[in-house]
């Protein structure tokens, strides 16, 4: 039998928090992780993340910009794979390739009269350079070409990780944008999966602005707070929410001005009251996503820095009652490493030729193999 492949996977979401990592073993026939060997996460300095952060919409020199922000995160993605190799007493001609999200800041598909474009700041020739690594970026590209939206790219690793057969099951990935995958009980039926709207992002937002914090800890700051009910149908009266799949968004439609749009009559609510509503905006958003494309869930497997807010996860809970709320721990895999695991498997998928986008998920014209590898350096 041909010994495990090791494959390493990097993300960094649009909650721009950091990096968070893993080295993984997969099975060489079938491109399956086995055993995850190592997992770290690398917060990014504040100059860099207030950057990435300025990045997402337009000013002055931006392309000179960018790319220097974007060689700086590839410097903070191999401190994290210098990180996992070292936690796993691993090298790097072990590893097969690193699969490397990179950074978002523009997220406009099927726009502009054409499949428009995707940015995710990256350069895969320079983090191979600096791991001695084969790498691989750029994974939403060949789908975009082909009509779809490109995101979001998880749910095949979600299918092959988290279904089961005769149980219907959604995973709901929360990070600054939340989405979900939905895997029928019947394994002939097509897996889908959409961006149902903000996840973290607005919430952080509103703790850097209003409460003097990067975020809301477990969500004990929104769980003191009260829902505002008029401000809660303002917020959910954004025509995204009632799009039909496939949709993707992200900083370009949720993003402080649209908050403060909605906030124009709300002047005088108190700041954890906004929080509070913020919340619930993204409960349910979600809940309404569900129910509407899924009813017969029964199982809602949670990951993402969302799997960690205690408040969020009992809201849900509250409004699913017939549904088991956990996160993705109970299926075997810690809820902060699927995204990383799941760019590991994708980079798996690209150095073995296998398409790994679902065109029910992203609208595109076929299945596509996705990513641009750049070689390792010879010497």
């Amino acid at each position: 039998m041909p010994a495990p492949l090791l494959y390493a996977g990097l993300m960094s979401g649009t909650s721009m928090d950091g990096v968070d990592g893993v080295l993984a073993s997969f099975d060489p026939a079938t491109q399956r992780p086995l055993h995850v060997l190592a997992h770290a996460h690398r917060g990014f300095a504040d100059k860099l993340a207030a950057e990435l952060l300025a990045l997402n919409t337009a000013g002055p020199d931006e392309l000179h910009r960018a790319a220097l922000a974007g060689n700086r995160l590839m410097q903070v993605y191999a401190e994290v794979v210098a990180e996992l190799l070292a936690r796993a007493t691993c090298v790097p001609m072990q590893v097969s390739a690193v699969g490397a999200h990179g950074q978002t800041v523009r997220h406009r598909p099927q726009a502009f009269g054409g499949p428009g474009y995707t940015l995710q700041l990256a350069n895969g020739a320079l983090l191979a350079e600096l791991c001695g690594i084969t790498t691989v970026c750029d994974f939403r590209s060949a789908d975009l070409a082909a009509g779809g939206q490109g995101a979001p790219l998880v749910p095949a690793f979600h299918a092959g990780s988290f279904a089961a057969s005769g149980e219907d099951v959604a995973v709901l990935n929360v990070g600054g944008i939340a989405n979900l995958t939905l895997l029928p009980a019947d394994d002939r039926a097509p897996v889908r999966g959409f961006d149902t709207g903000p996840g973290n992002v607005l919430l952080d937002l509103w703790c850097r602005e209003k409460l003097g914090c990067t975020f809301d800890a477990g969500g004990a700051l929104a769980a003191r707070g009260t829902v505002q009910p008029a401000l809660l149908r303002g917020l959910l009266d954004e025509p995204f929410f009632a799009l039909p799949p496939p949709k993707s968004t992200g900083r370009d439609l949720f993003h402080a001005e649209w908050l403060a749009g909605r906030l124009a009559k709300a002047t005088e609510l108190a700041p954890t009251d906004v929080l509070a509503t913020l919340a619930e905006l993204t409960v349910h958003s979600v809940v309404d996503a569900l129910t509407t494309q899924m009813p017969s869930v029964r199982r809602l497997l949670v990951c993402g820095g969302g799997a960690f807010n205690t408040h969020l996860m009992r809201r849900w809970q509250a409004l699913l009652p017939a549904v088991a709320v956990q996160t993705t721990a109970a299926a075997g895999i810690a809820p902060d490493q699927v995204e990383a695991l799941a760019f590991a498997w994708l980079a798996a998928c690209r150095m073995n030729g296998r398409p790994a986008s679902l065109p029910a998920v992203t609208g595109a014209r076929g299945p596509r193999v996705l990513g641009a590898v750049y070689a390792a350096p010879a010497g």
